[in-house]
């Protein structure tokens, strides 16, 4: 299958070949769920919330606080359940639109199990509720942006390609390349270059120039085919966040397995923490071509 060479231009470092195989219509069809199908109905979870009386508060005000506390809790649990929903297919969906990972939940319908003060500690208030939560997925608003380009989105084999990328705001930015069968390449921040900072309105390129970096256009000795495609994905955020683990033990680029779902599922749940506004994606494909 087609892929990218990675290459450093530097005799005292060993070349690296990282593959990403190319992105075929049966795996898209087979392995992703499109959005639409993806835990769009409500769900019902169950959670527990308590406030303790303080000198002053009235016992209305705390057992309201105690509500609140396990509508919270029940939101954030019925946000966890969304998520999943999207996320256990495969880490190839970083591919696709990540507009997910904004999901927010709104209370439709509560049942209370039970509620009152505690036996033990009679200033504490306890409630237990079911709560039904429907998804709710928030504009992204004026926030952060990002705008992604490559310097050739059709190449032969051999030729390098550049990839281009500019912010509204500074921000840290990561770019990971998707292979078909689920395996992701982090490209940016790697071993060589591990700061991911950028400025605003400033265009940036990577690899950086004069970088031993090089991103070649390549088949396989046994792809037998003409053409094999690809994608760039690039998540930005307003603030440094550790949005995965790096480590880099497999040399100068993290790249995660195929067959496991955790790269993906820990990134959506990291992105689900922050503001709608304060990150955001985009996503490039290119074509290699004999």
């Amino acid at each position: 299958m087609g892929n990218v060479k990675i290459t450093f231009d530097s005799v005292t470092c060993p070349d690296i070949i990282i593959i990403m195989k190319k992105l075929v219509l049966f795996f898209t069809l087979l392995f992703f769920v499109p959005f639409s199908f993806a835990s769009e109905k409500s769900v019902w979870v169950e959670a527990e919330g308590e406030a303790y009386q303080s000198e002053i508060e009235s016992r209305k005000e705390v057992i309201e606080r105690a509500k609140k506390d396990a509508q919270s809790k029940a939101i954030e649990k019925a946000r966890g359940v969304f998520i999943r929903a999207h996320t256990l297919v495969s880490n190839s969906q970083l591919a696709e639109d990540l507009v997910y990972a904004s999901v927010r939940g709104k209370i439709e319908k509560i049942n209370v199990i039970k509620e009152g003060w505690d036996e033990k500690d009679r200033n504490l208030y306890k409630v237990k509720l079911n709560a039904l939560i429907k998804p709710v997925y928030p504009e992204k608003g004026e926030g952060i942006s990002v705008k992604l380009s490559l310097s050739k989105t059709v190449l032969r084999e051999g030729e390098e390609v550049k990839i281009f990328f500019q912010t509204n705001r500074d921000s840290y930015v990561y770019i990971f390349s998707v292979a078909a069968d689920g395996s992701v390449t982090l490209l940016l921040p790697n071993s060589v270059n591990q700061e991911n900072f950028i400025k605003a309105a400033i265009a940036y390129t990577f690899p950086t120039p004069g970088s031993r970096i090089r991103l070649t256009a390549m088949f396989l000795p046994d792809f037998k085919g003409k053409v094999a495609e690809e994608r760039i994905k690039i998540i930005v955020t307003n603030k440094k966040e550790e949005l995965i683990p790096l480590g880099f033990q497999e040399g100068a680029f993290k790249v995660y397995d195929a067959k496991s779902t955790g790269m993906i599922s820990d990134l959506v749940k990291r992105l689900n923490q922050l503001e709608p506004a304060d990150w955001a994606e985009a996503t490039v494909g290119y074509r290699i071509k004999r």
